[in-house]
């Protein structure tokens, strides 16, 4: 068996408030899994083993709100909660595409998540699963023994800049300035450069935190 992630575009992010406390909760809905057509990773997930891993993964997972993602590109099909960042509440198919909905929890990296949210910052997600593949006309095919770890994980990977979410806050779109998202990237590339060494995900996350809070001091 293999460990598949797959990167999913077209993701939206809502916020809501709740009432008089005005607490906000955070979710993130769209295409969550899709099947029958090639991916960037050249593999295709056919309808029929989607289908049966989907359905197991409602019954086991969602309905008894065990369908926890993480923040970050984990290299392991476990969970880890201390990673954890959101809880998947619903997969509804519809066509070859299963839509999905999923709660941003309050947990250290649900904050992380959060305080992204805040700053209008675009993340994406992530599938994780196991699965053997069978190569067809060059694109890898996936096979039935499919099992999902999460039907979704939050991830930021400048180097995928269109695998990324829109915005939605209390039913408006975000304005993300094209010329302020220029520089941001300017700004964080440049602090890159200056740590001297290459960064795994999760330094590289760590410097972003660094720079988001230098942003938002200046505008205090």
């Amino acid at each position: 068996m293999k460990f598949l992630r797959e990167n999913i575009e077209d993701v939206s992010i809502i916020i809501e408030e709740t009432g008089a406390s005005n607490k906000k909760n955070y979710y993130v809905e769209g295409i969550f899994i899709q099947g029958s057509i090639p991916n960037r990773n050249r593999r295709i997930y056919p309808m029929n083993v989607l289908e049966k891993e989907v359905d197991r993964y409602i019954n086991e997972s969602i309905n008894t709100k065990r369908a926890l993602g993480e923040l970050g590109h984990p290299e392991s099909p476990n969970i880890n909660l201390p990673l954890v960042s959101h809880n998947i509440e619903s997969l509804v198919r519809s066509g070859n595409d299963y839509v999905g909905k999923a709660k941003i929890l309050d947990t250290p990296n649900g904050r992380i998540v959060k305080n992204l949210l805040d700053e209008q910052i675009k993340i994406g997600m992530s599938t994780r699963g196991m699965g053997s593949l069978v190569e067809r006309n060059g694109i890898m095919e996936v096979q039935s023994d499919l099992r999902f770890a999460t039907a979704g994980d939050i991830v930021f990977d400048p180097s995928a800049p269109n695998a990324l979410m829109n915005g939605i806050m209390e039913g408006r779109d975000w304005i993300f300035n094209e010329a302020a998202n220029s520089w941001v990237l300017e700004e964080l590339t440049d602090k890159i450069k200056k740590s001297g060494k290459k960064l795994d995900e999760q330094k590289a996350l760590t410097v972003f935190n660094m720079f988001i809070n230098e942003i938002k001091s200046k505008f205090k």
